[in-house]
């Protein structure tokens, strides 16, 4: 993964709807009943005044940003749920709050769509996360994949203690162990972007053992990085746009999409295709879903949702 810019989101107008001119119900403040719990010291809340700075620490360690509405019954357990995730994790992340209706324009940076939304920054860039409401359960494994982007960008700060308060020591790293032969030789390739060799590496672990998942894993993402390393997203996206059709055109969006976050529109994208293509086209479909599959990793719940249609849309 490259090293995101540090350029900060700016609050453009264009592409958000109106907030201002909603009409906002009396809503308690954070901290009496009825209200969001209290800030702490893993969560602030944010307004337009405290965005810059709070794009700035992104650089540091990351931001996940609750964008939220009075008008929302989802928002207070959400928060809730966050703050959670926030405490557990101890400063791995800061937990950002911004009430849309007081602020709009820090909803148009990140082009709101839908209330709430949860986006991360990192290294002064937006990451979707998700919209809606989101089973408490499967925040940590969300949080988990921003932790590995951050650190695979170098963003492995932690939240600071408040003033007065003493700094947490970091704890003691646990060394991992090291990794197989020819894992770690794809991962020494991947590191200087020798993509053949990485893939070369991991094919060849498969064949030695056929059971090894991490390496059926570490091919199928080197698969992806090799078929869009050269890729112009506008240019796959206007040739995907003017040819419905067009296979090859299809699976290279699909690939982008993944690459960019955007997963479930890869699937849905691909599990259409199945539905219009025969004989060839439809093989080569259902391969790079099932290839894409092993990117995400089985244990995303958005993979067995689209297995199952996957499934429907051969037979």
């Amino acid at each position: 993964m490259s090293q995101p810019s540090s350029q900060q989101p700016r609050l453009d107008m264009r592409g958000a709807f109106d907030l201002s001119a909603l009409s906002r119900p009396a809503t308690p403040p954070p901290g009496e009943p009825g209200g969001f719990p209290a800030p702490g010291r893993y969560v602030v809340d944010t307004t337009e005044a405290t965005f810059p700075e709070l794009v700035q620490s992104s650089t540091q360690y990351p931001v996940v940003v609750l964008l939220w509405s009075s008008r929302g019954a989802e928002a207070n357990e959400l928060a809730r749920d966050l703050g959670t995730v926030a405490a557990q994790y101890g400063g791995r992340f800061l937990l950002s709050r911004v009430d849309v209706d007081a602020f709009p324009q820090i909803a148009t940076a990140f082009q709101v769509k839908q209330l709430p939304t949860v986006v991360a920054i990192l290294a002064g860039q937006p990451v979707p996360l998700f919209q809606g409401s989101y089973p408490a359960e499967q925040l940590a494994p969300v949080i988990d994949q921003l932790l590995a982007a951050a650190s695979a960008n170098g963003v492995t700060g932690t939240v600071p203690a408040e003033p007065g308060e003493p700094a947490v020591e970091e704890p003691l790293e646990v060394e991992e162990p090291p990794l197989p032969p020819l894992h770690q030789a794809a991962y020494d390739a991947i590191e200087r972007d020798d993509l053949d060799a990485a893939a070369e590496a991991y094919a060849q672990a498969l064949r030695e053992n056929p059971r090894d998942d991490m390496a059926r894993a570490g091919l199928a993402q080197v698969g992806l990085l090799q078929r869009t390393k050269d890729a112009d997203l506008s240019a796959a996206r206007t040739a995907a746009a003017d040819g419905p059709t067009d296979v090859a055109a299809q699976l290279l969006v699909a690939d982008l999409d993944v690459l960019g976050g955007k997963v479930e529109d890869a699937f849905s994208r691909l599990i259409d295709l199945v539905r219009v293509t025969t004989g060839e086209d439809r093989e080569a479909v259902r391969i790079r879903l099932v290839d894409l599959f092993e990117v995400v990793g089985a244990d995303d719940p958005r993979v067995p949702v689209a297995r199952r249609a996957l499934a429907n849309a051969l037979y």
